[in-house]
Protein backbone atom coordinates (compact mmCIF):
# COMPACT_ATOMS: atom_id res chain seq x y z
CA UNK A 1 0.00 0.00 0.00
CA UNK A 2 1.48 3.33 -0.65
CA UNK A 3 0.19 5.63 1.95
CA UNK A 4 1.31 8.34 0.54
CA UNK A 5 -0.84 8.23 -2.06
CA UNK A 6 -4.04 8.67 0.23
CA UNK A 7 -3.16 12.48 0.86
CA UNK A 8 -1.53 12.45 4.05
CA UNK A 9 1.39 14.59 3.35
CA UNK A 10 -0.09 17.24 1.95
CA UNK A 11 -2.05 17.71 5.86
CA UNK A 12 -0.69 19.99 8.60
CA UNK A 13 -2.58 17.86 10.62
CA UNK A 14 -0.27 15.07 12.31
CA UNK A 15 -0.70 11.26 10.80
CA UNK A 16 0.48 8.22 11.84
CA UNK A 17 -0.27 4.83 10.30
CA UNK A 18 0.26 1.97 12.14
CA UNK A 19 0.15 -2.09 11.20
CA UNK A 20 -1.68 -5.02 13.92
CA UNK A 21 1.55 -4.71 15.41
CA UNK A 22 2.06 -0.79 15.71
CA UNK A 23 4.56 -0.70 14.18
CA UNK A 24 4.81 2.59 11.63
CA UNK A 25 4.08 2.01 8.28
CA UNK A 26 3.70 5.95 7.27
CA UNK A 27 4.58 9.63 8.94
CA UNK A 28 3.52 12.54 7.01
CA UNK A 29 5.42 15.42 7.60
CA UNK A 30 3.83 17.13 9.98
CA UNK A 31 4.16 14.28 12.38
CA UNK A 32 7.92 14.69 11.34
CA UNK A 33 8.05 18.25 13.04
CA UNK A 34 5.48 17.71 15.90
CA UNK A 35 7.91 14.40 17.14
CA UNK A 36 10.79 15.79 15.96
CA UNK A 37 11.79 12.86 13.65
CA UNK A 38 12.66 12.29 10.51
CA UNK A 39 10.71 9.43 8.08
CA UNK A 40 13.72 7.47 7.69
CA UNK A 41 14.11 7.22 11.76
CA UNK A 42 10.29 6.34 12.33
CA UNK A 43 9.28 4.30 9.52
CA UNK A 44 9.51 0.30 10.03
CA UNK A 45 9.89 1.06 13.73
CA UNK A 46 7.30 0.40 16.42
CA UNK A 47 5.50 3.38 17.58
CA UNK A 48 7.29 3.59 21.11
CA UNK A 49 10.69 4.42 19.48
CA UNK A 50 9.18 7.70 18.47
CA UNK A 51 6.15 8.10 21.57
CA UNK A 52 7.29 6.08 24.55
CA UNK A 53 4.97 3.70 26.35
CA UNK A 54 1.61 5.70 26.41
CA UNK A 55 -0.35 3.75 28.71
CA UNK A 56 -3.60 6.37 27.33
CA UNK A 57 -2.62 6.83 23.97
CA UNK A 58 -2.56 2.32 24.15
CA UNK A 59 -6.05 2.48 25.72
CA UNK A 60 -6.98 4.75 22.87
CA UNK A 61 -6.32 2.57 19.72
CA UNK A 62 -7.25 -0.92 21.79
CA UNK A 63 -10.98 1.35 21.90
CA UNK A 64 -11.43 2.02 18.71
CA UNK A 65 -10.30 -1.40 17.20
CA UNK A 66 -12.73 -2.71 19.82
CA UNK A 67 -15.56 -0.46 18.70
CA UNK A 68 -14.57 -0.73 15.09
CA UNK A 69 -14.95 3.14 15.53
CA UNK A 70 -12.97 6.48 15.66
CA UNK A 71 -12.31 7.34 19.04
CA UNK A 72 -10.99 10.68 20.39
CA UNK A 73 -8.67 11.21 23.78
CA UNK A 74 -7.91 14.46 24.61
CA UNK A 75 -5.37 16.01 26.98
CA UNK A 76 -2.86 13.37 26.19
CA UNK A 77 1.08 13.73 27.43
CA UNK A 78 3.01 12.66 25.37
CA UNK A 79 7.08 12.49 26.38
CA UNK A 80 9.29 13.83 23.10
CA UNK A 81 12.89 14.14 24.33
CA UNK A 82 13.30 16.53 26.73
CA UNK A 83 10.05 18.14 26.97
CA UNK A 84 6.23 17.27 27.03
CA UNK A 85 3.44 17.70 24.44
CA UNK A 86 -0.15 18.01 25.42
CA UNK A 87 -2.33 16.26 22.37
CA UNK A 88 -5.82 15.48 21.36
CA UNK A 89 -5.39 12.20 19.43
CA UNK A 90 -8.29 10.61 17.03
CA UNK A 91 -7.79 6.88 16.40
CA UNK A 92 -9.95 6.03 13.78
CA UNK A 93 -9.13 1.90 12.45
CA UNK A 94 -8.22 1.03 8.93
CA UNK A 95 -11.68 -1.02 7.14
CA UNK A 96 -8.96 -2.72 4.72
CA UNK A 97 -6.23 -3.62 6.83
CA UNK A 98 -7.65 -5.54 10.16
CA UNK A 99 -5.62 -4.32 13.46
CA UNK A 100 -4.06 -1.18 11.69
CA UNK A 101 -5.10 2.39 12.74
CA UNK A 102 -4.80 5.85 11.61
CA UNK A 103 -3.01 8.44 14.47
CA UNK A 104 -4.50 11.87 13.78
CA UNK A 105 -2.34 14.20 16.42
CA UNK A 106 -3.45 17.94 17.20
CA UNK A 107 -1.85 20.26 19.96
CA UNK A 108 -4.78 20.61 22.60
CA UNK A 109 -4.17 24.16 22.97
CA UNK A 110 -5.17 24.81 19.57
CA UNK A 111 -8.69 23.38 21.18
CA UNK A 112 -8.22 26.11 23.66
CA UNK A 113 -7.06 29.14 21.37
CA UNK A 114 -10.39 28.30 19.54
CA UNK A 115 -12.55 28.46 22.74
CA UNK A 116 -11.17 31.77 23.75
CA UNK A 117 -11.39 33.09 20.42
CA UNK A 118 -15.65 31.95 20.04
CA UNK A 119 -15.57 33.61 24.03
CA UNK A 120 -13.64 37.24 22.63
CA UNK A 121 -16.14 37.02 19.67
CA UNK A 122 -19.05 36.88 21.56
CA UNK A 123 -18.09 39.14 23.86
CA UNK A 124 -16.62 42.08 21.40
CA UNK A 125 -20.19 41.67 20.02
CA UNK A 126 -21.73 42.07 23.20
CA UNK A 127 -19.65 45.14 24.06
CA UNK A 128 -20.10 46.64 20.65
CA UNK A 129 -24.30 46.64 20.62
CA UNK A 130 -24.25 47.90 24.37
CA UNK A 131 -21.84 50.68 23.26
CA UNK A 132 -23.44 51.81 20.28
CA UNK A 133 -27.07 51.89 22.41
CA UNK A 134 -24.93 54.02 25.18
CA UNK A 135 -23.64 56.62 21.90
CA UNK A 136 -27.16 56.94 20.79
CA UNK A 137 -28.66 57.39 24.63
CA UNK A 138 -25.49 59.90 24.96
CA UNK A 139 -25.55 61.84 21.56
CA UNK A 140 -29.11 63.68 22.09
CA UNK A 141 -28.19 65.50 25.17
CA UNK A 142 -24.72 66.04 24.21
CA UNK A 143 -25.76 68.12 21.14
CA UNK A 144 -28.28 69.68 23.66
CA UNK A 145 -25.41 71.03 26.05
CA UNK A 146 -23.23 71.84 22.85
CA UNK A 147 -25.84 73.87 21.59
CA UNK A 148 -26.89 75.67 24.82
CA UNK A 149 -23.40 76.62 25.54
CA UNK A 150 -23.00 78.17 21.80
CA UNK A 151 -25.53 80.27 22.80
CA UNK A 152 -24.59 81.25 25.73
CA UNK A 153 -21.45 81.83 24.24
CA UNK A 154 -23.30 84.29 22.05
CA UNK A 155 -24.65 86.19 24.63
CA UNK A 156 -21.45 87.17 26.36
CA UNK A 157 -20.46 88.73 22.89
CA UNK A 158 -16.43 88.00 23.64
CA UNK A 159 -17.08 88.55 27.52
CA UNK A 160 -14.18 87.19 29.78
CA UNK A 161 -16.22 84.17 30.67
CA UNK A 162 -16.85 82.97 26.88
CA UNK A 163 -13.21 81.09 27.69
CA UNK A 164 -15.78 79.02 29.63
CA UNK A 165 -18.33 78.51 27.16
CA UNK A 166 -15.55 77.38 24.83
CA UNK A 167 -14.34 74.60 27.37
CA UNK A 168 -17.50 73.02 26.92
CA UNK A 169 -17.78 73.45 23.34
CA UNK A 170 -14.19 71.76 22.67
CA UNK A 171 -15.31 69.33 25.05
CA UNK A 172 -18.73 68.20 23.67
CA UNK A 173 -16.77 67.89 20.11
CA UNK A 174 -14.40 65.51 21.90
CA UNK A 175 -17.00 63.52 23.12
CA UNK A 176 -18.75 63.44 19.43
CA UNK A 177 -16.09 62.17 17.86
CA UNK A 178 -15.41 59.40 20.83
CA UNK A 179 -19.18 58.81 20.03
CA UNK A 180 -18.97 58.58 16.33
CA UNK A 181 -15.75 56.62 16.48
CA UNK A 182 -17.82 54.04 18.54
CA UNK A 183 -20.60 53.77 16.28
CA UNK A 184 -18.29 53.71 12.68
CA UNK A 185 -17.92 49.86 13.07
CA UNK A 186 -21.40 49.54 11.94
CA UNK A 187 -21.38 50.64 8.24
CA UNK A 188 -21.04 47.14 6.60
CA UNK A 189 -18.00 45.86 4.69
CA UNK A 190 -17.69 47.18 1.04
CA UNK A 191 -16.33 43.65 -0.28
CA UNK A 192 -13.83 43.44 -2.81
CA UNK A 193 -10.98 41.66 -3.67
CA UNK A 194 -7.78 43.54 -1.52
CA UNK A 195 -4.50 42.83 -1.85
CA UNK A 196 -3.11 42.34 2.11
CA UNK A 197 0.55 43.75 0.75
CA UNK A 198 -1.52 47.00 -0.70
CA UNK A 199 -3.15 48.01 3.29
CA UNK A 200 0.14 47.21 4.75
CA UNK A 201 2.00 49.83 2.49
CA UNK A 202 -1.17 52.18 3.39
CA UNK A 203 -0.44 52.27 6.73
CA UNK A 204 3.12 52.49 6.57
CA UNK A 205 2.90 55.22 4.67
CA UNK A 206 0.69 57.14 7.70
CA UNK A 207 2.63 55.34 9.54
CA UNK A 208 6.25 57.03 8.42
CA UNK A 209 4.59 60.43 8.03
CA UNK A 210 3.23 60.29 11.44
CA UNK A 211 6.06 59.07 13.37
CA UNK A 212 9.70 60.89 11.80
CA UNK A 213 11.86 58.60 13.30
CA UNK A 214 9.93 55.37 13.13
CA UNK A 215 11.87 51.99 10.90
CA UNK A 216 8.83 50.44 10.04
CA UNK A 217 10.65 46.48 8.49
CA UNK A 218 8.62 44.30 6.01
CA UNK A 219 8.43 40.33 6.07
CA UNK A 220 6.23 40.26 3.13
CA UNK A 221 5.50 36.49 1.34
CA UNK A 222 4.60 37.97 -1.75
CA UNK A 223 2.77 34.70 -3.47
CA UNK A 224 -0.31 34.98 -1.16
CA UNK A 225 -3.38 35.70 -2.82
CA UNK A 226 -6.20 38.21 -2.62
CA UNK A 227 -8.51 38.08 -0.04
CA UNK A 228 -12.25 39.43 -0.13
CA UNK A 229 -12.40 42.39 1.90
CA UNK A 230 -13.09 46.08 2.61
CA UNK A 231 -10.08 47.90 1.66
CA UNK A 232 -10.30 51.01 3.64
CA UNK A 233 -11.97 49.11 6.87
CA UNK A 234 -8.89 46.71 6.81
CA UNK A 235 -6.53 49.93 6.29
CA UNK A 236 -8.53 51.08 9.45
CA UNK A 237 -7.88 48.28 11.50
CA UNK A 238 -4.30 47.44 11.07
CA UNK A 239 -3.18 51.32 11.44
CA UNK A 240 -5.03 51.29 14.75
CA UNK A 241 -2.71 48.37 15.90
CA UNK A 242 0.18 49.56 14.00
CA UNK A 243 -0.17 53.13 15.38
CA UNK A 244 0.05 51.32 18.87
CA UNK A 245 2.81 49.43 18.36
CA UNK A 246 4.69 53.28 17.14
CA UNK A 247 3.50 55.06 20.08
CA UNK A 248 4.81 51.65 22.12
CA UNK A 249 8.57 52.20 20.84
CA UNK A 250 8.39 56.15 21.80
CA UNK A 251 7.85 56.58 17.61
CA UNK A 252 11.73 56.07 17.32
CA UNK A 253 12.33 52.26 17.50
CA UNK A 254 11.60 49.54 14.73
CA UNK A 255 8.44 47.87 13.84
CA UNK A 256 8.03 44.96 11.82
CA UNK A 257 5.26 43.72 9.22
CA UNK A 258 5.26 40.22 8.55
CA UNK A 259 3.14 38.52 6.66
CA UNK A 260 2.71 34.10 5.92
CA UNK A 261 -0.08 31.81 4.91
CA UNK A 262 -2.05 29.63 7.50
CA UNK A 263 -3.29 26.58 6.86
CA UNK A 264 -5.96 24.51 8.18
CA UNK A 265 -7.18 27.33 11.24
CA UNK A 266 -10.30 27.47 12.79
CA UNK A 267 -11.76 31.31 12.75
CA UNK A 268 -14.76 32.86 13.79
CA UNK A 269 -16.41 29.52 14.45
CA UNK A 270 -15.57 27.99 10.88
CA UNK A 271 -13.00 25.59 9.31
CA UNK A 272 -10.76 27.05 6.48
CA UNK A 273 -7.98 25.51 4.55
CA UNK A 274 -5.89 28.58 4.15
CA UNK A 275 -5.91 32.01 5.77
CA UNK A 276 -3.57 35.01 5.69
CA UNK A 277 -1.93 35.63 9.01
CA UNK A 278 -0.33 39.44 9.75
CA UNK A 279 1.96 40.07 12.03
CA UNK A 280 2.31 43.25 13.49
CA UNK A 281 5.43 43.29 15.52
CA UNK A 282 7.33 46.02 18.20
CA UNK A 283 9.97 45.83 20.12
CA UNK A 284 8.89 48.06 22.93
CA UNK A 285 8.73 47.55 26.74
CA UNK A 286 5.69 44.94 26.23
CA UNK A 287 1.95 44.70 27.74
CA UNK A 288 1.91 43.98 31.61
CA UNK A 289 0.43 40.76 32.12
CA UNK A 290 -2.49 42.30 33.78
CA UNK A 291 -3.52 43.90 31.26
CA UNK A 292 -3.42 41.21 28.39
CA UNK A 293 -6.90 39.70 28.65
CA UNK A 294 -8.51 43.31 28.80
CA UNK A 295 -6.64 45.45 25.35
CA UNK A 296 -9.54 44.51 23.38
CA UNK A 297 -11.71 46.44 26.03
CA UNK A 298 -13.67 49.76 25.61
CA UNK A 299 -12.14 52.64 27.26
CA UNK A 300 -9.50 50.64 28.42
CA UNK A 301 -6.13 51.96 27.54
CA UNK A 302 -2.34 50.91 29.02
CA UNK A 303 -1.14 54.47 27.48
CA UNK A 304 -1.49 57.70 29.45
CA UNK A 305 -3.89 59.87 27.09
CA UNK A 306 -5.25 56.78 25.07
CA UNK A 307 -8.99 56.33 24.70
CA UNK A 308 -9.27 52.95 24.99
CA UNK A 309 -10.88 52.73 21.51
CA UNK A 310 -8.69 51.83 18.59
CA UNK A 311 -8.04 48.19 19.48
CA UNK A 312 -11.84 47.61 20.19
CA UNK A 313 -12.92 49.04 16.78
CA UNK A 314 -9.75 46.71 15.19
CA UNK A 315 -11.15 43.97 16.96
CA UNK A 316 -14.83 44.53 15.68
CA UNK A 317 -13.59 45.30 12.07
CA UNK A 318 -11.44 42.36 11.49
CA UNK A 319 -14.21 40.01 13.32
CA UNK A 320 -16.42 41.89 10.60
CA UNK A 321 -14.15 40.15 8.14
CA UNK A 322 -14.43 36.39 9.59
CA UNK A 323 -11.08 36.92 11.24
CA UNK A 324 -9.34 36.96 14.52
CA UNK A 325 -6.53 38.64 16.70
CA UNK A 326 -4.21 37.07 18.48
CA UNK A 327 -1.87 38.60 20.91
CA UNK A 328 1.38 37.84 22.60
CA UNK A 329 3.64 39.89 24.75
CA UNK A 330 6.67 39.79 26.91
CA UNK A 331 9.33 42.94 27.66
CA UNK A 332 10.99 43.54 24.98
CA UNK A 333 8.53 41.86 22.12
CA UNK A 334 4.77 42.06 21.70
CA UNK A 335 2.87 40.89 18.43
CA UNK A 336 -0.45 41.27 17.19
CA UNK A 337 -1.42 38.42 14.78
CA UNK A 338 -4.61 39.33 12.42
CA UNK A 339 -5.64 36.33 11.07
CA UNK A 340 -8.14 36.48 7.85
CA UNK A 341 -9.59 33.91 5.81
CA UNK A 342 -9.11 33.03 2.21
CA UNK A 343 -12.55 31.58 0.62
CA UNK A 344 -11.69 28.40 -1.63
CA UNK A 345 -14.26 29.09 -3.48
CA UNK A 346 -13.43 33.07 -4.14
CA UNK A 347 -9.83 31.81 -4.82
CA UNK A 348 -11.16 29.53 -7.59
CA UNK A 349 -13.19 31.68 -9.20
CA UNK A 350 -10.55 34.64 -9.79
CA UNK A 351 -8.10 32.09 -10.49
CA UNK A 352 -10.62 30.93 -13.86
CA UNK A 353 -11.35 34.43 -14.83
CA UNK A 354 -10.22 35.65 -17.63
CA UNK A 355 -7.61 37.73 -17.75
CA UNK A 356 -8.78 41.70 -18.31
CA UNK A 357 -7.15 43.40 -21.51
Amino acid sequence: MNYAALGLDILATAVLLLDEQRVIRHINPAAENLFSVSAHHALDHPMTAIIPACPDLERAVNAALKEGASFTEHQLVVEVGDHALTLNVTVTPLEYNVGAVVLEFHPAGNSMRIARDEQAMAQAQTVQMLLRQLAHEIRNPLGGIRGAAQLLEAELNGAELSEYTQVIIQETNRLQDLLDRWLAPAKRPEIRPVNVHEVLERVRSLLMAEFIGLDVRRDYDISLPELDGDMEQLIQAVLNIARNAAQAVGGQGRILFRTSAARQVTLAMKRHRLAIRLDIIDYGPGIPEDMLDKVFFPLVSGREGGSGVGLTLAQSLIQRHEGVIHLVSEPGFTCFSIYLPIKQSDARNRASAPARG
